[in-house]
């Protein structure tokens, strides 16, 4: 009988783990991505916007 529950508590603890890994590892691409998206609009906002000042 506490076999069982060993083993179920085991299987349990083994899935909770896993969530919370792959949960990270998420959350880190997420960061990751969001720094990448960052990157870009700079870089299309720079080769859009005029560099030079206009004068009237």
């Amino acid at each position: 009988m506490y076999s069982s529950i060993m083993l179920i508590c085991a299987v349990l603890a083994s899935l909770a783990t896993g969530v919370l890994a792959a949960y990270g590892v998420c959350i880190a691409m997420f960061n990751i991505f969001r720094i990448h998206a960052r990157q870009v609009a700079v870089k299309s906002a720079r080769a859009v916007a005029p560099v030079g000042v206009v004068q009237g």
